[in-house]
């Protein structure tokens, strides 16, 4: 048994946050154990890691991430999607073939992810299964928890980047053959988004999911354009979501639906038919224009919500600061859209952040008892003098704080 001291925060369910203030977690063969107000007198003598009044608070889970964009962050953010992707990222993730550039980015995108709290991610790379791979060693080698997946896109798509079908579908079943067996990161099909990927494709990859009993990552209903384009598309599908549910994508394991922005009834009714996980990403909506989910009425009909930094389209990996941008995106959203459009509180978009998503890669993402072990501990936020309760401490520290907080990470019982 080890205790380790401090405020301890977590999500108590969806809606309220649970605090031990001064209390005392223990963990015994890395799981939780209990939290005491006092050390039991049978534990008495047990190690004791003492953080004093720092909180102690699960670490963070990012459900869209794209790993091949992590070097063009914060650059061409006046641009709109279309022309962002065109003159930024498309170019970006074609150097991804180059196996020493892909490392070096790769590595230090898991470190800086580590480095702000960020503990479990799904990760989207390039077309280029062998370097996909490698993160993949990256994401193990730190003790990650994760899903990488080989973008797929044969049409619609620059020539450089534009993939023969039936050579996209053999290199993905190379890649899931592969990495099928990982401990902890898990390969996972990723279509790029409808419109990049033909009929054709769709089903193969169906097929695949079926097969080896992996899911499927992709971005849905992003935006005005991609919703009516992806159904002009596949005119036999009402909706977005549903061209996915006929490729037979749905239904073998986590289907993470990224942005989520503009769901029809149907795409609602087909996302809680397979319990999809949405992806809230606050800054790279705001950043390229392409609109703000309606994540509390999502939330009240009980479709679940995770937050991602969708990294390039994000400025910064740290999801502690997309915790703070749901709540100010969803008071925008309420204040010029209110039929209908309600605020996410701050305990709601922590949960999203912490127990939501951890769930999504285990039994992780939260302090109740007999969940695996995973922390970081965050201190130096309150001003000299003018102490604040845990929960504001927390709330400021997804406002205002940075990796210099984070005095402490423990992952899979590593402590640095």
């Amino acid at each position: 048994m080890h205790f380790y001291h401090g405020d301890i925060v977590f999500s108590k369910n969806k809606k309220e946050l649970e605090i031990h203030e001064n209390s005392y977690l223990a963990v015994e063969s890395g799981k939780v154990f209990g939290i005491y107000e006092s050390i039991p007198k049978q534990y008495e003598g047990a190690p004791v890691t003492d953080h004093g009044r720092a909180l102690i608070i699960p670490p963070f889970s990012d459900l869209h991430v794209h790993g091949g964009q992590y070097a063009e962050r914060g650059t061409g953010m006046d641009l709109i999607l279309s022309d962002w992707l065109s003159t930024y990222t498309f170019p970006e993730e074609a150097k991804f073939s180059d196996a020493e550039y892909a490392d070096r980015i790769y590595k230090a995108f898991v470190d800086d992810m580590i480095k702000n709290g960020t503990f479990h991610a799904s990760f989207y790379t390039t077309i280029h299964g062998d370097t996909a791979g490698h993160l993949i060693k990256f994401m193990e080698d730190a003790k990650m928890h994760g899903f990488v997946g080989k973008v797929n896109m044969d049409m619609n798509s620059p020539d450089y980047l534009t993939e023969d079908t039936e050579e996209s579908l053999k290199e993905t079943e190379a890649f899931l053959e592969k990495h099928i067996g990982g401990e902890r990161v898990k390969p996972i099909l990723t279509p790029r988004f409808a419109p990049t990927c033909s009929r054709e494709l769709l089903y193969g990859l169906g097929r695949l999911a079926k097969k080896y009993s992996v899911g499927m990552q992709t971005h849905l209903v992003e935006s005005i354009w991609e919703k009516a384009e992806a159904v002009r598309l596949f005119d036999d599908c009402s909706c977005d979501a549903e061209i996915y549910e006929k490729a037979g994508l749905l239904d073998n394991g986590p289907s993470i639906l990224g942005h989520f922005i503009f769901p029809g009834e149907d795409d609602i009714r087909i996302a809680k038919k397979y319990n999809a996980i949405t992806v809230h990403c606050p800054d790279a909506t705001n950043n390229i224009i392409a609109g703000i989910m309606p994540a509390k009425m999502l939330s009240d009909r009980d479709i679940k919500i995770t937050l991602g930094s969708d990294v390039g389209a994000g400025h910064g990996v740290a999801v502690y600061k997309q915790v703070a941008r749901a709540v100010q995106l969803s008071k925008l959203k309420a204040f010029y859209e209110p039929e209908n459009n309600g605020t996410l509180t701050f305990a709601e978009a922590f949960y999203m952040a912490t127990k939501e998503g951890g769930e999504v890669f285990g039994n992780l993402g939260s302090f109740e008892k007999g969940k695996d072990f995973e922390a970081i501990v965050i201190d130096g936020v309150e001003d000299e003098g003018l102490p604040l309760s845990p929960a504001n401490r927390l709330e400021r520290f997804c406002y205002c704080g940075d990796d210099r907080n984070i005095i402490a990470r423990y992952i899979a019982m590593d402590h640095f």
